[in-house]
Formats: structure tokens, C-alpha cells, sequence
């Protein structure tokens, strides 16, 4: 399958990377996309390491497995670079995007000599300034996107803010928070 893309994430519990996750097949899903989101879960409890997958392609996904080799990482918590191979069976022709208020070349030293695309993103930053509270998954689901190109911006942004609608039916006043926090993602991604 030439056009599969494999994403891992990689985050602790209640930060909400399986929710991204899942979001990001739910809208994959709505444009036409075969997809596969699911997490992969340690000692469950909050702050444990914690692993979700994703699949996306334009035929059908006939693999049911945990992704090994992927083409993209996203690292919801920087303090995982120091205990967990985020970069394991990451391809050099895909990208890793860290949740940190580093550069690309402060976070290579900490990745195992990978020697692929390196993106980061301040997410505590974006989810503050338009959330007032600090939910790293919105913009790290944003990030991923735009490093990824699974989708086009306003597509994504268009088929978000439908799930939002649905997911937050009974508290629509943090609709518009986590669509500026989508928005300022995609500029905030060095």
C-alpha cells in the first residue's frame, strides 16, 4: 500500500493522545479515508506512558497490528525522550514532532541519532493562550497534520470543527478555544 500512512504517538495517560488519536481517524474517516485509530495502553492510570496508532489510506487497510515501522511520531510529553525509544522503527524518511518550547536541534540530541525531519511545537503555549488551560492534544493533533500532509488545512479545520460540535454539544463555549488552538498550531510547528 504506497499510499498508507503510520503514526505513532506517544504520550502519558490523561494528556489525551489517544484522543487525538481517535479524532484523527474520525475526520480522516469523513474525507473518504480507510483509517485505524487505537491506543495501546501500559499500567492504566494517569501520567503512565501510553501509546496510540494510526492508520490513514485512500484503499483498504488489511493490517491489524500495532505499527512498528511507522512514518511519523508524535511525542505528546517531552520528559518520554529520556526513558521511552520514541524513534524506534521510525523511518528516516518520515518526521518526529516533539511537544517542547526547544528547537528541532536541541531535541536531536536526545533522539538516538535519528536522522530524519525533526518538527517541535510548544503545545502548553497554544493551549494556554487560547484554551486557558493546558491540553496538549489539540495542537499536537494540528502539528501532526501539517507535518504529515494527510490532509489538507482547511479540510481538517472544516471536518474538526464538525467533531468538536458533536464532542462538545453540551459546552459549545470551548468550540471556539479549540479552533484557534488548531489554527495557531499549524503556524506555531518549527
Amino acid at each position: 500500500m504506497a499510499d498508507l500512512v503510520e503514526i505513532r504517538w506517544h504520550g502519558r495517560g490523561g494528556q489525551g493522545a489517544k484522543t487525538a488519536a481517535l479524532l484523527l481517524a474520525d475526520v480522516a474517516f469523513k474525507t473518504g479515508k480507510f483509517v485505524q485509530g487505537f491506543p495501546e495502553y501500559g499500567p492504566e492510570r494517569m501520567g503512565a506512558p501510553i501509546t496510540a496508532y494510526n492508520r490513514i489510506s485512500s484503499s483498504q487497510i488489511r493490517v491489524h497490528s500495532n505499527i512498528y515501522d511507522p512514518d511519523y511520531v508524535v511525542v505528546v510529553d517531552e520528559g518520554l525522550l529520556e526513558t521511552v525509544d520514541v524513534t524506534q522503527g521510525l523511518k528516516e524518511s518520515g518526521a518526529i514532532v516533539v511537544n517542547t518550547s526547544k528547537t528541532p536541534a536541541e531535541i536531536a540530541e536526545k533522539l538516538n541519532g535519528y536522522s530524519g525531519e525533526i518538527y517541535t511545537i510548544d503545545a502548553r503555549k497554544v493551549s494556554v493562550a487560547c484554551l486557558g488551560k493546558y491540553f496538549p492534544n489539540t495542537p499536537m493533533l494540528a502539528a501532526i497534520v501539517k507535518v504529515s500532509q494527510v490532509m489538507d488545512k482547511e479540510t481538517f479545520l472544516k471536518e474538526m470543527e464538525h467533531s468538536f460540535s458533536h464532542k462538545f454539544a453540551s459546552k459549545p463555549e470551548v468550540i471556539e478555544g479549540n479552533m484557534n488552538a488548531l489554527k495557531m498550531a499549524f503556524d506555531a510547528v518549527k
